[in-house]
């Protein structure tokens, strides 16, 4: 088993699949590799079984951070290799993904006028 732990950004958003081994999380995540002149990009496909995957999916998009375990393999299609991450745990780094406007709004202070001094 070749277990790896990556941490990039997600380059498409998370999609869930119905097979008949059960249902399928899909996303990509970039990772940066090397810097300055020799800086290059990896990518990696994602698939995480189960109901854990299902669960996540809402949070999974693109352009979030995210930290990801599980056992790398890779596939061939039309010539071209693709690494690839069976998925066993799934880190949220934070981030806005982008597009997406700040939802988050402070509370209004507890402020009680009948109080007494």
């Amino acid at each position: 088993m070749k277990n790896i732990t990556i941490a990039g950004n997600i380059t498409r958003d998370a999609v869930v699949r119905s097979t008949n081994g059960g249902n399928v999380t899909g996303w990509s995540v970039a990772v940066d590799d090397g810097w300055g002149q020799s800086k290059s990009t990896i990518f990696f496909d994602c698939s995480w079984w189960g109901q854990r995957g299902e669960k996540v999916a809402p949070y999974l998009l693109k352009g979030g951070k995210v930290a990801v375990s599980g056992e790398l393999s890779k596939r061939e299609h039309e010539g071209k290799t693709y690494l690839t991450v069976n998925v066993t745990d799934v880190t949220l780094q934070g981030g806005k993904p982008q597009g997406q406007a700040d939802s988050y709004q402070a509370p209004a202070p507890d402020i009680n006028d009948d109080v007494a001094f």
